[in-house]
């Protein structure tokens, strides 16, 4: 079983920076592949950025240039770093990890609780 916990979340200006941190607990022995969803009012949850252990990365059009997805594979922990952020970036940013390799942003088997994002204008 695998326990995921982000942290991070809060409340900053349009412009500003955010790092979202997620821990994961339990086995993750061959826990390839790892991701950030976010899921904003009234609207449905979308891949925004996943991560593999090889170190390739892919990310949504609407954050590319703006967030960095890194790992810390010693510390087993997920990193999300939010730069120049914008209102329509504001969501609940959930964690989320599959054995094996990344297809796209499905097949999360594992979902942390999320943590709150607001940007304001």
């Amino acid at each position: 079983q695998v326990q995921l916990v982000e942290s991070g979340g809060g409340s900053v200006q349009a412009g500003g920076s955010l790092r979202l941190s997620c821990a994961a607990f339990g086995y993750t022995y061959n826990m390839y592949c790892m991701g950030w969803f976010r899921q904003a009012p009234g609207k449905e949850r979308e891949g925004v950025a996943t991560t593999n252990k090889r170190g390739s990365t892919s990310y949504s059009d609407s954050v590319k240039g703006r967030f960095t997805i890194s790992q810390d594979n010693a510390k087993d922990t997920l990193y999300l770093q939010m730069n120049s952020l914008k209102p329509e970036d504001t969501a609940m940013y959930y964690c989320a990890a599959r054995y094996g390799y990344c297809d796209g942003y499905n097949g999360m088997a594992y979902w942390g609780k999320g943590t709150l994002v607001t940007i304001s204008s």
